[in-house]
């Protein structure tokens, strides 16, 4: 879905850099620099001005992969592996046997047998059928291929995903023009003037600007895997008090400034959250983005790292590992609280974004709504309204871009395999390190699982390039530990 043409516009742009991929025969930088002039231009790429830490277009990226992959196809069979690659074959059913893994595809007359199968389908969104002329329940759903006129667009989110479905509608009414300076202005077609995109979330907070920071990551000194084992070994019972103790300690040690500045040790789990939206809650969002944007440039040049930014960012991985050990009043609390911080912080998105967002801010054409946390919408036929309080507002076209949702064992678009899962009681699939299903008996060791909705519950920042390398690796090793001497038969379903 991230990398295709038909779900995909060049506009939109991968929020990881090359620096942050883990490369697989080549690293990406390698591979742009062996790309001919000619090619990188027809995603507005300049091959003198490559870096290591330049946010590109998803499909550019998505040829590296494909470029990369097909490589991995040829080395395994040069060294003996025997290798099938289905394209485009849809698999409609899984069940684990005592003869192995049954596997249907469609257009296939019977299942294919196998010793393990992978499941990898990636995202989840509604399907085009669910789409109409005036409602799109995803930015994937059909709005790519959409005619959207001159008219007034509501776009549910303020994420990078929200942005994407933006600039899907703006590229159709005119274009971004960049000068010298990286300065972006907008072009608004002739015909078009009545063209206005409201962005809308709960905060009518928009993401911040991607900053500068070492990588790989600098260790943590407080909050490490042993403090955060020893806390989880310690009960359920005020764990994410305890925990996020440790996280003030490790921020107070890092920036010591900015800790009082927020008075960091006299927030806790719940009132930390609210301390780090508050002063943007506060001012108009085009203002803030406009400052963060001229912050983190300055920052890049100077290559400066903000010690308080980066501390966030490393504490994210580092305490994820509490959370299915939370009880259910501190699972709450930390979705309502930490999560949301920890997101803001890791997803902050491409200043290039920041340049298009504040460029169709100055044209008259985008702007924020706040909603609150109690709002209405209503999706008609020709409209969708929203209300919030006494106000009502109506939108031709409406784009629902929110994201990606945790899924559970009832999701699972594969019958037979369903039944099986909610067979062992689990309403979550169970997982082992290898990601193989654990529960029930039947299924154990014989199903990996790798599908990102599904593993959101327990891990709810499970997402990402690097996160994918390491799930693949943690199933590779899983194969060749548990693998029999006789040879495997292993399909990747993959989305």
């Amino acid at each position: 879905m991230p990398y295709s043409d038909e779900e995909n516009s060049r506009m939109m742009l991968a929020n990881i850099a090359s620096i942050e991929i883990p490369p697989i025969f080549s690293t990406y930088i390698g591979w742009l620099r062996s790309q001919s002039e000619d090619h990188l231009a027809r995603y507005g790429v300049r091959h003198d001005s490559l870096h290591i830490r330049q946010f590109l277009p998803r499909i550019l990226l998505g040829e590296y992969f494909r470029d990369q992959f097909l490589e991995l196809v040829v080395q395994a069979k040069e060294q003996g592996f025997d290798v099938e690659v289905h394209e485009s074959c849809q698999v409609t059913d899984l069940e684990a046997t005592n003869e192995g893994v049954k596997l249907w595809a469609e257009g296939e007359p019977s299942p294919a047998l196998f010793d393990l199968a992978v499941i990898a389908t990636g995202h989840v969104w509604p399907d085009e059928e669910k789409s109409t002329r005036t409602f799109f329940p995803s930015p994937w759903s059909g709005l790519m291929e959409a005619k959207i006129g001159a008219c007034k667009v509501g776009i549910m989110g303020t994420s990078l995903s929200a942005l994407d479905a933006a600039m899907a509608v703006v590229i159709q009414h005119g274009e971004f023009v960049e000068s010298e300076r990286e300065q972006i202005h907008f072009d608004l077609d002739e015909g078009s003037e009545k063209l206005r995109i409201v962005l809308m979330s709960r905060t009518g907070i928009l993401p911040e600007a991607d900053f500068y920071c070492p990588i790989p990551y600098e260790p943590l000194t407080i909050v490490t895997q042993e403090a955060i084992d020893h806390e989880i070994s310690a009960g359920a019972d005020g764990l994410l008090n305890r925990v996020f103790g440790l996280m003030v300690e490790e921020i107070e040690c890092a920036d010591p400034a900015w800790s009082k500045h927020l008075a960091l040790n006299t927030l806790d789990a719940d009132s930390f959250a609210r301390a780090w939206f508050a002063d943007r809650k506060m001012n108009d969002p085009f203002h803030w983005a406009e400052a963060n944007l001229y912050e983190v440039e300055r920052n890049k040049r100077d290559k400066r790292t903000v010690p308080w930014r980066y501390v966030i960012l490393r504490l994210h991985e580092a305490v994820q590992p509490i959370v299915p050990y939370l009880d259910e009043q501190d699972r709450e609390r930390f979705n309502v609280g930490l999560a949301r911080v920890f997101i803001d912080n890791y997803a902050a998105i491409p200043s290039q974004s920041i340049r298009r967002l504040l460029a169709l801010r100055e044209a008259g054409i985008i702007s924020v709504l706040t909603l609150g946390p109690d709002y209405k919408m209503d999706v008609k036929e020709q409209q969708t309204e929203i209300s919030v309080g006494q106000n009502v507002y109506k939108f031709d076209v409406f784009i629902d871009a929110r994201g990606q949702k945790p899924l559970k064992t009832k999701d699972l678009p594969f019958p037979a395999l369903r039944k099986q899962l909610e067979s062992g009681g689990d309403d979550i699939p169970d997982v082992g390190e290898d990601y193989t299903l654990l529960q029930p008996e039947s299924v154990r060791g014989r199903i990996a699982f790798g599908a990102i909705p599904y593993l959101m519950h327990d891990q709810p920042f499970v997402q990402g390039l690097t996160v994918c390398a390491e799930i693949g690796e943690a199933m590779a090793k899983g194969i060749f530990e548990s693998a029999p001497n006789t040879r495997r038969r292993l399909p990747f379903s993959d989305g």
